[in-house]
């Protein structure tokens, strides 16, 4: 079932997987995963959070302590800060955004969609991301969640990658065709 998904292997995956089916038994699916993305924005805005999260240097029990009152002050509860808490109690509170993105996909395959990793240069306005969306979406035939990394190192254009599969429509790798080419010629 999902432990045969790539995606969710390894020890992150595993708690992943034990979070979704226990998330499913409880009809908490969705409640779970906006939980867990509060978590992992405030991890990722916060660098004494991430501290935390990171440090082997605290003990299960400091680790536990803290993330207990982070978790009350930002309000989550029920299934999502009881698994926290056990991952922090195991030492595995490290692995906590690599467990959130494994869950996410394990959420997204539930949902029938599949995730695009899209590369650009600009952010995205919701014009171009609806479009990006509703062609990826007559590719797959599936709801395609869009996953947006910007990198002003591609110039313009973007960079496709859905599953196995990437289409580099990016301005610099057509310059460095265009180079390519030119050496040839001349």
């Amino acid at each position: 079932m999902a432990g045969e998904d790539p995606i969710v292997s390894g020890m992150a995956g595993r708690y992943a997987n034990a979070l979704f089916e226990l998330a499913l038994e409880s009809n908490a699916v969705d409640a779970v995963k906006a939980d867990l993305a509060k978590l992992d924005g405030l991890v990722a805005q916060n660098p004494d959070l991430a501290r935390l999260v990171r440090t082997p240097v605290f003990s299960a029990e400091e680790q536990t302590r803290a993330l207990s009152a982070v978790l009350e002050q930002i309000g989550i509860g029920g299934i999502t800060a009881q698994f926290l808490k056990v991952v922090a109690s195991n030492r595995r509170l490290f692995a906590v955004r690599d467990m959130v993105r494994a869950y996410s996909a394990l959420v997204a395959r539930h949902h029938g969609e599949v995730t695009a990793r899209v590369t650009v240069a600009e952010p995205l306005g919701e014009a171009h991301r609806a479009a990006i969306q509703d062609a990826l979406k007559a590719v797959t035939g599936k709801a395609v969640e869009l996953d947006v990394k910007l990198d002003p190192a591609i110039i313009g254009g973007l960079v496709v990658k859905l599953g196995s599969r990437m289409v580099d429509a990016s301005l610099r790798t057509k310059l460095n065709s265009i180079k390519h080419a030119m050496k040839e010629v001349g």
